[in-house]
Parts: C-alpha cells; sequence; structure tokens
C-alpha cells in the first residue's frame, strides 16, 4: 500500500511526468522516426509559450523587488557582487573544459582534412558570429523602444527597462504605490499563467526529445560518443566540485538544491533550454529566502553572462575540433584562448543557436582553428545541449544564493528550512 501511495505521487509530480515523458519521446523517436519528426510542434509550443510570459515576469519581478521592498544601493551592490561572481565562476567553467578535453583527447586520431569539411552547413553560425566590438556589445543592451524589448523577449534588455522602472517607480514616494500595488497583483497572475504553461510541459517534453533522436538518431552519436562523455562528465565535476564547493562555504548542500528544484531540471533536460524554466526558477529561489530584488536582478543577468554549460561546451567544443583537425595549440596558445572565450562567450546572449554562433565566432577569431570545424559538432550539439542548460541552469539559481548572502537578502534559516539542512544538524545533534 505504501509503495503504492509512492507511485501516485511520483506519477503525480511534475518531475516524474516530465521523466516518463522524455522516456517515451525517445522510445518514439527510435522506433518511429517519421512519427518522431512529427512531435516537433509539440515541443517547439511549448518553449515558445514559456518565452511569450518570460519578459513580463521579469519585469514584474524586477520593478517589484526594487519599488516595493528593496533598496537601489542593495540593488547596485547586487549587480556588481553578481558580475564579479559571473566572471570568476564562468572562467574556473572553461578551465575545467580545458583541462579535460586535454586529458581525454576525444578529437586525437581523427585526422579530419579542414579542407574537405562542408563548409557551406556552418555559413549561418559562421556568418551570425562574426565578432562584435565592445561597443557594439554595449549597445546591444539598450532597446530601440521599451515594446521592442518585450517584443523580441531579449531578457538583458528586459532587465534593464525594468530596472529603470523600478528605480523611478520608487523615486516618486507616495504616488506610485498604486503602481506599486498593480505591478504585485499582475506578478501573480503571471505566475498562476506559467503555473498552467507548466501542466504542458511533459508534452513539450515528449515532443522535444522524440525530434531529437528521430532526426539525428542514437546510431549517429557512437562515432562521436567520446566527446559527448567528456563534456558531460566536465558539467559532473563542475557541479560537484565547484559549485559543491561554493554551496558549502555559503552554508548549504548543492545536492538538496539540486534535488529542491529537480522539476526544473527534468523540464529543462527534457526541452534542452534553460529559459523552459526560468519562470519557476526565480519562484523557486523566492520560496528559499532570497530577496526579490536579487532573484530579479541576478537569474534574467546570469542567462546571459552566467552559462556554465555553455561555457564548459565551448571549450571542450573549441579544443575537440583543433585535435579532430590537426591544429596544434600549444599551452600559451590555450591560455590565450581561454582570454577569448571570456569575451566571445558574452557576445551572443539572447541568440537563438547562441552556443554554435559564440563557436563560430571563437574559432574564427584564433585564427588557426578551421571555422568550418563547427561541422564536426552540429549533429551532437543537441545531444549536449541537455547537459548545457541543466548546468546553466543550477548555476544561476547557486549565483542567486550567494550574491543574496552577500548583500544581506538571504533568509538562512528559510534556506535551511527548505532544503531540510535544520533536520540533518539536529539528527547530528542526537548522534
Amino acid at each position: 500500500m505504501t509503495a503504492a501511495r509512492r507511485s501516485r505521487r511520483f506519477y503525480s509530480t511534475l518531475y516524474g511526468q516530465v521523466l516518463i515523458a522524455t522516456a517515451i519521446g525517445v522510445v518514439v523517436g527510435a522506433v518511429w522516426p517519421a512519427a518522431g519528426v512529427a512531435m516537433k510542434p509539440l515541443g517547439d509550443a511549448f518553449i515558445k509559450l514559456v518565452r511569450m510570459i518570460v519578459a513580463p515576469v521579469i519585469f514584474c519581478t524586477v520593478v517589484a523587488g526594487i519599488a516595493g521592498a528593496g533598496d537601489v544601493k542593495t540593488v547596485g551592490k547586487a549587480g556588481v557582487a553578481a558580475l564579479v561572481y559571473f566572471e570568476i565562476v564562468t572562467t574556473i567553467a572553461l578551465v575545467i573544459g580545458l583541462l579535460v578535453v586535454n586529458v581525454v583527447r576525444p578529437g586525437a586520431g581523427m585526422n579530419i582534412d579542414a579542407a574537405r569539411i562542408d563548409a557551406a552547413a556552418v555559413a549561418q553560425y559562421a556568418t551570425a558570429g562574426k565578432a562584435q566590438s565592445a561597443t557594439d556589445f554595449l549597445l546591444n543592451l539598450i532597446p530601440s523602444t521599451v515594446v521592442d524589448a518585450f517584443a523580441r523577449g531579449d531578457i538583458i534588455q528586459v532587465l534593464v527597462v525594468a530596472v529603470l522602472f523600478g528605480i523611478a517607480l520608487r523615486s516618486v514616494g507616495a504616488a506610485g504605490r498604486p503602481v506599486v500595488d498593480l505591478v504585485d497583483r499582475l506578478s501573480a497572475v503571471l505566475f498562476a499563467i506559467v503555473g498552467l504553461i507548466m501542466t504542458t510541459a511533459p508534452i513539450g517534453a515528449f515532443g522535444a526529445m522524440a525530434f531529437t533522436i528521430a532526426s539525428f538518431g542514437v546510431g549517429a552519436l557512437a562515432p562521436l560518443v567520446k566527446v559527448i562523455a567528456c563534456f558531460y562528465a566536465a558539467c559532473l565535476l563542475f557541479v560537484g566540485l565547484v559549485a559543491g564547493a561554493i554551496a558549502r562555504a555559503h552554508g548549504f548542500s548543492i545536492w538538496r538544491f539540486v534535488a529542491f528544484i529537480r522539476d526544473e531540471i527534468f523540464i529543462v533536460y527534457g526541452t534542452s533550454s534553460s529559459e523552459s524554466a526560468l519562470p519557476l526558477l526565480m519562484e523557486k529561489l523566492e520560496d528559499l529566502g532570497v530577496g526579490r530584488s536579487v532573484v530579479g536582478l541576478v537569474v534574467p543577468a546570469g542567462y546571459s553572462f552566467n552559462l556554465d554549460g555553455t561555457a564548459i561546451y565551448l571549450s571542450i567544443a573549441t579544443v575537440f575540433i583543433a585535435q579532430a583537425t590537426n591544429t596544434p595549440l600549444s599551452l600559451g596558445q590555450q591560455v590565450a584562448l581561454l582570454a577569448i572565450l571570456l569575451i566571445t562567450s558574452k557576445g551572443a546572449a539572447g541568440v537563438a543557436g547562441a552556443a554554435l554562433i559564440v563557436l563560430a565566432a571563437t574559432l574564427s577569431a584564433t585564427g588557426q582553428i578551421p571555422v568550418a570545424g563547427v561541422a564536426l559538432i552540429l549533429g551532437i550539439h543537441r545531444f549536449m545541449g541537455e547537459a548545457m542548460a541543466v548546468t546553466n541552469l543550477i548555476g544561476n539559481g547557486l549565483a542567486a544564493i550567494v550574491v543574496g548572502r552577500w548583500c544581506g537578502e538571504l533568509d538562512e534559516a528559510r534556506l535551511r528550512a527548505q532544503l531540510g539542512e535544520n533536520a540533518k544538524e539536529a539528527k547530528l545533534a542526537e548522534a
């Protein structure tokens, strides 16, 4: 009876439903490829539904956090702290990727002639990945109009608008109170919409996974399974060692946090999109006791500047292509590559297919590794996208908690209670 109740609880949870739907998607894509390809609109529709709601959720969360209860000085401190944290952690992620790919050497022995690679297959990424100047990058943070930022769903531009609106709303004092109340009520409605959308997550995960398996096929992984395994291992190392050490230093367990956001992790894994769980992640972080203004600022900014999984992917993919095409890279050249990646990894934030675009931009910037080598990754990119998205999700959730603590915007007792740390401490005390 107890087992039956547990079974019902599993099937009734969002993560359980998404896991089952993902598994069914794998079977359908492998056994009935034509049907699997036809399921693509289900995954696309779910992602579009989420992206439809992301911009207004971010706007309301940031505005309410700054104007309602936040402090402008705290927001400024959180912004600076977040940028410092992002740069340090993404640098570590890049280094881990470089270390793993140099130890495993997944591209060694492939001996691929770069001249024979079909460059036309990657032309769109090479064109989109042309290096932009620092001035262009900064100007792209500012939307052409307020409406344009929302219409295009550009997270970082919406964040800029929301911060300005929140600060202005706070500055007008009592006159702005009705607007703050309206934003709070609108935020509640928007999160109710998020809840409705998330009921379709299993359908979206099924469609996305069925299409992926049907289009690329499990058999296509065999020649490149080593680089996929290399990437997954690097992501696990990052979460277990780096994220784990950061979490321990701030008084909680990374694995308890991972368990707390398991719904979001399965949604992200099934859809290969870290954006698909962004609204839910923000809500969960507030439940953990992170201040709303910090959540609203750090999480959206992190989705542009703190993509740890993407950083690992870029370092591994770049060196893998160099190894596969017999392009030797000395230690000095890899240090230079690290510097290039620190810049290019921030250059295509919010663009669809950003990882491949940034990869093309990185190869172009090195001047040594053939840009056409991106074609070697195209067939397996989607299979690495799942781990990339999950690592990004975990990294941004961790960043919000850490920055919240640095800025005094974290209820640590609530964090421990929600993650079950109090129960753990009580057991240790009894022992």
